[in-house]
């Protein structure tokens, strides 16, 4: 077993023994999902969703919801407390390098994100009928390059932070217009146009992963600004980063 695959599963044990963010990531959007799908104006299709019930084009906000919360609260405080609390600087002293530490974490909450998209779109489908991705790759292209943004952006509010209740604050502003822009609080197709138009090409890419999920696949444009949000985020995380 390699030191990099021990890490990840201590990380993983002390991330277990407290548990809120695993559960969060994991029940959180699929309970929002089962919750208002069992309300049966959500299973009804609306002059806002042509084509759609609102429950069907509702799924692709709680995967930003998904994306958003382990990627803007969660990586930020583990990582700036690991700081505050002197891990970083002691891992740095011992032959096994701490970037092997970050790098678990990332593992384990990406794992975290794509188990809850996951586990959202297996019981949406089973209990309420939702459907899958029709364009499954552009979804997942759409999804990857939104995930690698948003955690890219948590890793920068984890650099520049010096605790990691300061990093929750940081990422907060982020998360915020994130969310709302995704559609999360309130449905895109409630949003007003020059808003849905901007939500369009913000990370994580959620207009990008409607239209692969509705069939007209994500557009290039949208997939190109996702592609350069993630390599600037997480060159930029990369240079601010420090140890302690």
């Amino acid at each position: 077993m390699n030191t990099l695959t021990k890490i990840t599963l201590t990380e993983t044990k002390l991330a277990l023994r407290s548990p809120i963010w695993v559960v969060s990531g994991l029940v959180l959007p699929t309970g929002l999902l089962l919750g208002l799908g069992a309300i049966p104006a959500f299973r009804t299709e609306s002059e806002k969703t042509p084509g759609m019930r609102f429950i069907d084009a509702w799924v692709p906000s709680l995967v930003v919801l998904t994306i958003a919360l382990m990627g803007l609260q969660a990586i930020p405080a583990v990582i700036a407390a690991y700081r505050e609390q002197g891990i970083l600087r002691r891992f740095a002293t011992t032959p096994v390098h701490p970037a092997k530490l970050l790098v678990a974490q990332l593992i384990i909450n990406v794992t975290v994100t794509i188990a809850g998209t996951g586990l959202m779109i297996v019981l949406g489908s089973a209990v309420f009928g939702v459907p899958g991705p029709r364009h499954p790759l552009g979804f997942l292209l759409a999804f990857t390059l939104g995930t690698t943004a948003i955690f890219g952006i948590g890793l920068i509010a984890a650099s520049v932070a010096k605790t990691g209740r300061a990093a929750g604050g940081i990422a907060m502003i982020a998360y915020v217009p994130i969310m709302f822009l995704g559609g999360v609080y309130l449905p895109r197709p409630l949003l007003p146009t020059v808003v849905q138009d901007i939500g369009a090409y913000v990370p994580p890419g959620v207009k990008a992963m409607e239209d692969a999920w509705t069939g007209t696949g994500a557009q290039p444009l949208q997939l190109a600004v996702l592609a350069a949000f993630a390599v600037g985020s997480c060159v930029l995380a990369a240079k601010l980063f420090r140890w302690e």
